[in-house]
């Protein structure tokens, strides 16, 4: 008996030659993994990433097959008729032989997937993780060469440029920053080279700490070590809140006498960021956009 996954490749190998002999026409765009040629405006796609999904709405493509479940309130429109793919670690192979895909976007934590969904159909691996900023707005621009938006990407590049720029001036002066990521009770914290790190590099706030060591989950740290680096800012993750798990919140770890004692909690400068979209969707748009709308709400008058 076949395995789903060799249903799927026999069953999506079909659709992706009556494809391609009803157009050879190609066009090049940025993936992780360096240029990569595809078919323009696919009739159906499949979208096995959040931060894929959030681009894509704001640019207004509809999806026809994504990974769930839906974790992201602000994207349940875009989720709402579309059918489940599977999670982001396990693709249902036969629900997207199912729907045959012209085009499969995966990226991020199916990353290590694209292999296997290349077998059965095109596949371009959208994973944005080095440079957040850098990556993401590639990304726009490649969505928009491929569904025919590039007006649309144009003007939401030039918006988050200019918001950037904006927020990037407001913030000189006002310290160094430590950004923090709860779990429960645990602590760990995140560099200028991390998947976090354009709050640093980009956004222009210097670290309060050098040498980071660098990993999916961060430098676990304690209390202690929080009051010492004494930060001028503290920008906090929560991933309880992020995956949807019960837990201590991120506001309640971080409420104790240690934190107490650094001039980013005396000084009212600690940014609770909205969780899930900055780590489930890092790198949209919306999702880029957001961060820097809730670190203005907290550090500047606008």
């Amino acid at each position: 008996m076949r395995t789903p996954l060799l249903r799927f490749t026999a069953v999506c190998a079909a659709v992706v030659a009556l494809s391609t002999a009803a157009s050879a026409e190609t066009t090049t765009i940025d993936t992780y993994i360096g240029p990569v040629e595809v078919t323009p405006q696919p009739d159906t796609i499949a979208v096995m990433d959040f931060a894929i999904l959030d681009t894509l709405e704001a640019l207004g493509v509809a999806v026809d097959g994504v990974v769930g479940p839906p974790m992201l309130d602000y994207l349940a429109d875009a989720m709402d008729g579309a059918a489940p793919m599977g999670t982001l670690f396990e693709p249902d192979y036969e629900a997207i032989a199912a729907l045959g895909p012209d085009l499969i976007q995966a990226g991020g934590r199916a990353s290590r997937v694209v292999p296997d969904l290349s077998r059965g159909a095109p596949t371009v691996d959208m994973t944005i993780w080095e440079d957040v900023v850098g990556q993401g707005l590639d990304r726009l621009a490649a969505y928009g060469t491929i569904f025919s938006k590039e007006d649309e990407a144009a003007a939401l590049a030039a918006s988050f440029n200019a918001r950037l720029e904006t927020v990037k001036t407001d913030l000189a002066g006002q310290g160094s920053a430590l950004i923090v990521m709860t779990n429960g009770p645990k602590v760990s914290t995140y560099g200028a080279d991390s998947r976090f790190g354009w709050l640093h590099t980009d956004v222009g706030l210097p670290a309060t700490i050098e040498n980071v060591e660098e990993s999916t989950h961060g430098e676990a740290i304690s209390f202690e070590f929080i009051r010492d680096a004494n930060p001028d800012i503290l920008l906090v993750v929560d991933r309880m809140s992020a995956i949807g798990q019960d837990g201590a919140s991120a506001r309640a770890t971080l409420d104790n006498p240690l934190v107490h004692e650094t001039s980013a909690w005396k000084n009212d400068k600690v940014v609770y960021l909205s969780s899930a979209p900055i780590y489930l969707a890092g790198g949209g748009i919306q999702t880029m956009m957001l961060t820097l709308e809730e670190i203005a709400a907290v550090l500047t008058d606008q």
